[in-house]
């Protein structure tokens, strides 16, 4: 079990600005905004501080096409996201058929104890229409 992280000043600024967003930010995307908020947060300590509330499941990451890192604040439990690609807006999504398909899997090649990660990215409908 992964320790949850140290509550710092820097660690609590990093988790306001994420909880006040509404899709996957990049650290540097965090960072900017930090500064613009007045904080004194160095880039090299939001990068720590993201990579603990990842390890203690706090927020979720994924990698983009380009194998940049985002970060988000989820809900709890085990869930998918639905990204859009051109404004980051981010839905929440369960995924039984894909919970079931991925244990069947797992089980047809002998495996267990597995988890998985699911993104789906597209365009959603406001950025559709602007196009």
């Amino acid at each position: 079990m992964v320790e949850a992280p140290r509550n710092t000043r820097q660690r609590r600024a990093v988790v306001a600005i994420l909880s006040d967003l509404d899709g996957f930010a990049s650290a540097q995307e965090i960072h900017d905004v930090l500064k613009k908020r007045g904080e004194s947060v160095g880039l090299s300590t939001v990068y720590r501080s993201l990579q603990a509330l990842t390890d203690a499941a706090e927020i979720d990451a994924l990698r983009n096409n380009d194998g940049e890192v985002l970060y988000r604040r989820c809900s709890s439990g085990h869930h998918h996201h639905l990204v859009c690609r051109t404004c980051g807006r981010t839905v929440e999504v369960e995924g039984p058929t894909v919970e079931r398909w991925a244990d069947k899997i797992a089980g047809e090649h002998g495996f267990v104890d597995v988890a998985h990660t699911l993104e789906i990215f597209g365009t959603c409908n406001a950025c559709a229409a602007k196009e």
